[in-house]
């Protein structure tokens, strides 16, 4: 029987937890959705990735003398491994905390490509951090796992790491908090966007359902697929562009990007703006949350990001919200010596009949790089 997201929560609190902190993930979903209704204000922070979550649950530990707790996909240990390993670690600041990780490509459970390898390497990482683990699923005591996690935590004073399998938790749907002043849908501002693009631009599409919107769209449009469409490695969507940008300056290069993927890596901002590349539009499709692993809120409300733009030394803005603003924006930024940054502010949501590339990564690249060379 799957575990109750209500119960872990609370048995998680009977070990004396009551601080989280992580970046949201779908096999994690159920759990963070409770965990972000149910906390105390001020006891839950989503951060902008998993390397500053760790660091975040360190000062709350220094604060307070104890254990948070840290949740996260497989695929952002890459983030954390330098502070835990450099901050964290019982040899160093010798900090507890404890680690939830979905366990995403889990070796025979079919899974996208960009998870594959990293699920097969996952405990061999953990092992290789020296990080004490056990592995979570529906058949699991998890009052057990949990008891022995937090008795190991109290012998080393460094992490431990709950492995958590597909399926562990049960149902606890996340309730989307869409702005009603909001109509326009990712999907539709992407359509939009390949209308108002020239064959000859090169587009860099962010993780998630940017990238399947945007590979399903090619194909209804009846138009080659040959985007590059970053399957992995979120946060790292407009440092791919601007290498492209680099590389191949004659052409205009237009970067898809998400208010978390850009929040998640912001310093590729000030990078991007300190080479000055002149045909380079970034657009951050906002929906103000980590729509594709369940819908968790991000800190895009927060974030002006006209003054961002500026601050960081980019050569325009503008802002849309709805077809007709789109076009306006578009015919206005594309006058401007790049970078420029354009915000098109969606609602949440998208197709339940969306589906995923049926190109592997490697076609993809390939078919990328033909037309970038076209």
């Amino acid at each position: 029987m799957m575990i109750d997201p209500r119960v872990f929560f609370d048995e998680l609190a009977n070990h004396g937890a009551d601080f989280y902190t992580g970046v949201p993930d779908s096999l994690l979903s159920d759990f963070c959705a409770f965990v972000d209704e149910n906390s105390p204000k001020g006891n839950h922070l989503i951060a902008a990735n998993e390397g500053n979550a760790i660091a975040v649950a360190m000062g709350y530990h220094l604060a307070t003398g104890k254990t948070p707790v840290v949740y996260m996909q497989n695929s952002g240990l890459g983030n954390a491994i330098n502070p835990l390993l450099s901050l964290v670690d019982p040899e160093v600041y010798k900090v507890p905390m404890l680690l939830i990780v979905g366990w995403r490509g889990e070796p025979s459970l079919k899974d996208e490509p960009q998870h594959v390898k990293q699920g097969r390497v996952t405990l061999q990482i953990l092992e290789t951090l020296e990080i004490p683990f056990s592995v979570l699923d529906q058949s699991s005591d998890f009052r057990l796992v949990l008891k022995m996690a937090f008795d190991e935590i109290d012998r080393t004073g460094g992490p431990f790491a709950v492995v958590v399998r597909k399926s562990t938790f049960s149902s606890y749907p996340i309730r989307l908090k869409n702005d009603p002043q909001k109509s326009l849908r990712r999907e539709e501002a992407i359509n939009e966007i390949l209308e108002l693009s020239e064959p000859s631009d090169l587009l860099v599409s962010t993780t998630g359902k940017t990238s399947r919107e945007l590979f399903e769209l090619r194909l209804r449009r009846g138009e080659v697929a040959s985007d590059f469409l970053t399957v992995g490695g979120m946060g790292h969507t407009s440092s791919i562009a601007l290498g492209v940008s680099i590389g191949n300056p004659t052409r205009r290069i237009i970067c898809l990007d998400g208010d978390g993927s850009l929040i998640m890596h912001m310093g590729s901002m000030p990078v991007i703006a300190s080479i000055k590349p002149r045909d380079f539009i970034h657009v951050i499709i906002n929906n103000e949350s980590h729509e594709s692993v369940g819908g968790q809120a991000t800190v895009a409300k927060y974030i002006d990001f006209e003054l961002l733009s500026k601050a960081n030394g980019y050569q325009g803005y503008s802002v849309a919200h709805d077809i007709v603003s789109l076009r306006a924006a578009w015919s206005k930024i594309e006058k401007v010596s790049g970078p420029v940054l354009l915000e098109i502010k969606v609602a949440q949501g998208s197709r339940g009949n969306l589906g995923r590339p049926t190109t592997s990564a490697e076609d993809n690249k390939r078919a990328f790089m033909v037309n970038a060379s076209a």
